[in-house]
């Protein structure tokens, strides 16, 4: 076969150096062994790639044609060669991450971007699901990592680390009739007389007291439907600020304001992974980079 991995190397640096001496330089061979190789590959292809006319070989129309797939391939191989050095590393075959969906807005993709650059051939799962569901996940196996919100305790199964921090909001449509009556000014009877409506698990046990206030609850696992329904005027709920902001800016929603209690639980947000199973490259990777990404944003909010 004409074209190998070395030939396409050597037949590479010819077009990019624009000389046989040069591409020798770049490849650490010697000027002969690149013309050879050349003169080999046009003889099996039985085309002419340079002009050898002038002082220095000129690529002919067909090494021209030949440019794009000739790139294609050194990349793949590029790719393949970088992959099989990961798994021999420890690099998973999928990394699956599991995210809480009030968390889908919050800066976790740039991290799997970095990833897919240096590990190109690795798949990548994201999952959203309700918190007490992507923890679900992490023990079962179905998961590598869940970012999550803080939890009210430690389980001694789970590693985390603090990768950022978001704040709560409790929102009301603005038509809402408790709002309405109360003059945009609630109390906290008000929380606990008026429907609220709660992300949580599919499993109608699991439930954060820490987010429940209401005595009639509504639930969703999934954060664009429990925002739906706020601002349908169903009730009230607990969101990140980041995910309600462009809502409140429209009219859409409003933050309460509380006669008795100031509007917000700040929580740290961890991503969290299970001790009893060894981490893959990638998921050590992708922990190191949301911690980076992290403290390059509090730097800039400072």
């Amino acid at each position: 076969m004409a074209f190998t991995s070395e030939s396409v190397e050597v037949f590479l640096a010819v077009l990019d150096t624009g000389s046989f001496s040069a591409a020798a330089r770049a490849l650490g061979r010697v000027p002969s062994a690149v013309s050879m190789a050349i003169a080999q590959l046009e003889a099996e292809l039985d085309l002419p790639l340079f002009d050898r006319s002038g002082r220095e070989p000129k690529p002919t129309d067909a090494a021209r044609s030949l440019e794009p797939q000739a790139r294609l391939l050194a990349a793949q191989l590029k790719a393949l060669q970088v992959q099989a050095l990961g798994l021999t590393q420890g690099l998973e075959n999928r990394l699956t991450l599991a995210i809480a969906p009030e968390l889908l807005s919050a800066p976790w993709s740039a991290a799997l971007a970095t990833l897919a650059q240096e590990h190109p051939l690795l798949e990548v799962e994201v999952l959203a699901a309700p918190q007490a569901d992507a923890l679900a996940m992490l023990h079962t196996g179905r998961a590598q990592l869940a970012l999550v919100f803080e939890r009210p305790s430690i389980d001694g199964r789970e590693g985390f680390q603090e990768v950022a921090s978001e704040l709560l909001v409790a929102v009301i449509a603005p038509t809402h009739p408790v709002y309405v009556a109360a003059g945009s000014r609630l109390g906290e009877q008000h929380l606990v007389n008026t429907r609220q409506v709660v992300v949580a698990g599919r499993d109608l046990a699991s439930r954060d007291p820490r987010f429940v206030f209401a005595r009639h609850t509504w639930r969703s696992d999934n954060a664009l439907a429990a925002l739906s329904l706020i601002t349908a005027g169903v009730g009230w709920g607990w969101l990140p600020r980041s995910f309600v902001q462009p809502h409140v800016a429209t009219g859409a929603l409003v933050e309460i304001v509380f006669d008795n209690l100031s509007n917000g639980l700040d929580l740290w947000v961890d991503v969290v992974w299970s001790r009893e199973r060894p981490l893959g490259l990638g998921a050590q990777r992708f922990i190191s980079l949301i911690q980076r990404a992290d403290k390059r944003a509090l730097k800039t909010k400072g």
